[in-house]
Parts: C-alpha cells; structure tokens; sequence
C-alpha cells in the first residue's frame, strides 16, 4: 500500500474513532444481565457473515499468508472485546472512552521497541499531555475494575493496531477484517458454552450493529497504520473522546463535568498541535526536495 500523507492518516483514524463511538453506544444499550462471551461471539459471528461475500473469490493461499499475525491479533483482539463490553456498561460512555484513548501513550513505546521508531519531541510531547488529560478525567482514587478493564482494553488497541505492519501487504483490508474475527470465532464460541448460560439470541441484531460500526473503525486502522509511522498519527485516536462526550450527553443523559472537559481539551489540544507540526515538518521537506 503507497504512503499517504500523515495528515490523510489522521483524517482517516479520526473519522474511525468518530464511528467507532456508535458502537459503543450500542453495547450501553444491553441489559446489565446480558452475557458477555454470547454477545462477543454474535459480534464477530455477525462479522464473518458480513464480510465473507466479499472475499468468496480470494484464493486460498491469500488467506494463509500471515496467518499466525491474523492469530494473534484475533485472538487479542477477542480479549479486548470481552473487557469492553464489560467497561462500557460499567461507566459512563465518554469516561471509559478517555481510558481507552490511553492506547496511543501505550502504542508509542511499544513502537520504539518492536519497530525501532524514533520518537520525535513532539509525539513525545502530545502523548504525555493526553495521559494526564485521561488522568484527570479518571481520578486515579476513583480507580475501579470497569476502570481496569477499560485499560485492559487500551493495550489491546495499542497491540492491534502496532501488528498491523506485520500483516501481508497484499491482502486487502476486507480480507484482514474477515480474518481477524474469522479466527476468533472458535475461542468465543468456547467461552460463551463455558459460561453456562442459556442462549439469548435476542442481542444478535445489536451485535451486528456494533459490528458494523467497528469494522469501519478496524479498516481505518489498517489503512492508516500501513501508510504512516504509528508514533506520528496515533494521537489522532484521541478524537472520539469528543463524540464520546456528545454521545453520551445526547443519548444517555450522561452531563460531563469539569473534570471531563479538562480532560478532554488535554487530550485533544495536543493532538491539533501535532497535525500543524507533522504537516509542517512534511511542507519544509517538500521544499527541501523541490530546492536540491
């Protein structure tokens, strides 16, 4: 996949964190009784069965290739889920949203250990001002299991998305998504008949609605972390942290208060910053190139 621009990159990770919100959204609607491992295996059943017709015609040694990657990242990416659902319906939206924003802080040492990036000042600047915009809109006295779990989530997110580059080049963004939860399937399944309870099929079409919503969250993600260094465009993750706020104000009543909306202006300020000094730093280099 060609390179794009670092500022296209945000652009597309800040349009999936947007979406992304909506899906959560839809798992805050499920009863508190709701059983966690049916409804992450109606997500990604509800997955597989949307996206399948689309690779009917992709050749069996495409799906092979990278399979241990697809694997591993199905598999963290079903234990991430399980916590999500369980911190989503545990606190309110945007609040457990600030915690799972805490990936892009997570993504950028993790970069620099397995990918050998450099961390820029900048990047180094925005990710630790977003941190304690996530600090204080959690309280760390307030810290709880939902809260756990919500972080718990945030390295899931930071692994994902880092294991992206290690996926083969050539295999479309679909056929990635259709792996992803294609492989996890059995997992789920095992675990929602290990937790004994009856089986609800009720949830189902709320699972394929939050599967749509994260599949065009996921395939933002593939796109943009193949095209672009991770450390240069993760702060744009934190852009759903504001529709996670009007989200929740509008379709659960739930009115931030100071606390959250310093929070948030920490986490999304820097990221603004950010983009101008990227695109700057990509403008003077342009110029460079023109002038040799």
């Amino acid at each position: 996949m060609p390179k794009m621009s670092v500022g296209f990159a945000m652009t597309l990770l800040i349009v999936g964190n947007l979406i992304a919100v909506f899906s959560d959204a839809m798992v805050k609607t499920l009863d508190s009784d709701i059983s966690i491992f049916q409804f992450v295996f109606f997500r990604q059943l509800t997955a597989v069965i949307m996206l399948l017709p689309f690779c009917m015609k992709s050749s069996r040694k495409s799906f092979i290739n990278g399979l241990k990657w697809h694997t591993l990242r199905g598999h963290i990416w079903l234990f991430g889920a399980v916590f999500m659902v369980f911190a989503i319906n545990s606190m309110p939206l945007a609040t457990a949203n600030a915690i799972f924003y805490a990936a892009p802080l997570i993504m950028m040492p993790l970069a620099m250990i397995v990918f050998k990036e450099k961390l820029t000042k900048h990047s180094i600047a925005a990710g630790i001002i977003g941190f304690l915009g996530v600090l204080v809109v959690i309280r760390p006295t307030e810290i709880n299991w939902a809260a756990i779990a919500a972080l718990i989530v945030a390295v899931t997110l930071a692994a994902n998305n880092l294991l992206i580059r290690k996926l083969p080049k050539e295999q479309t963004v679909v056929q990635t998504l259709l792996l992803t939860n294609l492989v996890g399937i059995p997992a789920s399944l095992t675990l929602a008949l290990w937790e004994g309870q009856v089986w609800n099929w009720q949830p189902i079409l709320t699972a394929a609605g939050s599967s749509v919503f994260i599949l065009i969250y996921a395939a933002t993600c593939v796109v943009a972390y193949r095209s672009a260094e991770s450390n240069k465009i993760a702060s744009a993750e934190y852009s759903g942290l504001l529709g996670a706020v009007g989200v929740g104000l509008i379709w659960f009543d739930e009115i931030p208060d100071m606390a959250m909306i310093l929070g948030t202006a920490l986490i999304i300020l820097p990221l603004i910053w950010l983009a101008k000094v990227e695109s700057k730093k990509r403008r003077n280099m342009d110029e460079a190139v023109i002038e040799s």
